[in-house]
C-alpha cells in the first residue's frame, strides 16, 4: 500500500509503474491500476469519465494550436483553463475572453507552463495566513520559492504541447467532495474563495450532513462501481440542480476527517459514527485477498 504524493519528484517518476508492475505479478496493491492510472491527470480523467457516461462537466482538449484557436473563436466565455496536473486549485484559472484564451493557447504550444507558479503560490499562502490557516513561516517559504523553485518543478519540466479547457458552471458558491471507499462514503462542502470561483484548497469547509444530499452520494457510488476503483474522491458542482463531476482523485487530505459526523453505506443509509478512512482501505484490500480473520 502506497498513498504516494503527486508532487514528490521520485514518486512522480516511478510510483505508478512500480505499483502496476507488482499488480501484474498477481499481488494485490493499493492503489491498483483502475484506481490510480489517471491520478493527477485531468486529461486522462476527461477521457475516462466521458467513456463511461459519467455526469462530467464538459471539457475540451487540443493537441494542435490551430484546432485550439478555432475552438476559442467560437466558444462561450468565461471558460476554465487547467493544466493536466495540480491540486488545491493550482494551475486553474478563469478565462474571460477570446484574447486571453489565445494567449494561453500560444503559450501552451510555445514555451509552455511552469509546473509551479511561485507568485500564485505566494498569494495563496498569504491568503491562508490571513485566514489563520497557515503560520507566517509558510509565507516566508513562499517568498523564497520565487528565487528557488521546487525540486518537483525542476524534475518535471514545463507542461506544453496540449491545452485543456473545462466549461465554467455558473451559480455555485461551493463544491461538494464525496469520498467513496468500498461500500462507504463521506462528504463535505468546500466554500469558494472570496472574489473567486475556486473551492478546492479554500480552507473553508462545512461538515454537517445537511450540507449534502443523497443523490450526489448515490452518483458517486455508481461511478466508483463503473470505474472499478478501490477509493475515489469526487468533486461536484451543480447545474440546474443536477450534480456534475469536475475532477476525481484517489488521494485526498485526511486532516479534516475528524470533523465529519458520519458516513453513508451503499444503500444510502446514514451512520453517525467516527470515520476510519485508512482502516477502511486496509479492510477492503484484505477482503479482496479472501483472507479470513
Amino acid at each position: 500500500m502506497w498513498h504516494f504524493h503527486h508532487l514528490c519528484p521520485k514518486a512522480n517518476k516511478f510510483a505508478k509503474q512500480l505499483l502496476f508492475s507488482v499488480e501484474a505479478s498477481g499481488k494485490k496493491v493499493f492503489p491498483d491500476f483502475h484506481t490510480a492510472w489517471h491520478f493527477d491527470d485531468k486529461v486522462g480523467q476527461k477521457y475516462l469519465l466521458d467513456a463511461i457516461g459519467a455526469p462530467f462537466a464538459p471539457a475540451h482538449v487540443f493537441y494542435s494550436k490551430r484546432d485550439a484557436l478555432e475552438w476559442a473563436s467560437q466558444t462561450v466565455y468565461p471558460t476554465v483553463f487547467k493544466l493536466r496536473n495540480g491540486a488545491a486549485s493550482a494551475n486553474v484559472r478563469l478565462v474571460r475572453s477570446k484574447s486571453e484564451a489565445n494567449r494561453l493557447i500560444r503559450k501552451a504550444f510555445g514555451r509552455g507552463f511552469k509546473q509551479y507558479n511561485a507568485w500564485n503560490s505566494l498569494k495563496e499562502r498569504y491568503r491562508n495566513y490571513k485566514l489563520g490557516l497557515k503560520p507566517l513561516w509558510v509565507v516566508v517559504k513562499g517568498i523564497l520559492r520565487i528565487f528557488h523553485t521546487t525540486k518537483f518543478a525542476r524534475v518535471a519540466g514545463r507542461e506544453k504541447g496540449y491545452i485543456y479547457f473545462q466549461d465554467f458552471i455558473p451559480g455555485n458558491d461551493c463544491d461538494i467532495r464525496v469520498v467513496v471507499i468500498g461500500d462507504k462514503a463521506f462528504t463535505f462542502k468546500r466554500i469558494i474563495r472570496k472574489n473567486d470561483f475556486r473551492a478546492s484548497g479554500s480552507g473553508v469547509i462545512l461538515f454537517g450532513r445537511e450540507h449534502n444530499d443523497d443523490e450526489t452520494v448515490r452518483l458517486a457510488f455508481e461511478t466508483s462501481e463503473k470505474l472499478n476503483v478501490q477509493c475515489m474522491a469526487y468533486d461536484f458542482v451543480y447545474q440546474a440542480g443536477k450534480p456534475l463531476i469536475i475532477e476525481i482523485s484517489f488521494a485526498t487530505i485526511y486532516d479534516n476527517i475528524q470533523w465529519v459526523p458520519g458516513f453513508w453505506k451503499r444503500d444510502l443509509s446514514w451512520h453517525e459514527e467516527k470515520i476510519d478512512s485508512c482502516g477502511w482501505m486496509v479492510e477492503n484490500l484484505v477482503q479482496s485477498m479472501n483472507i479470513k480473520d
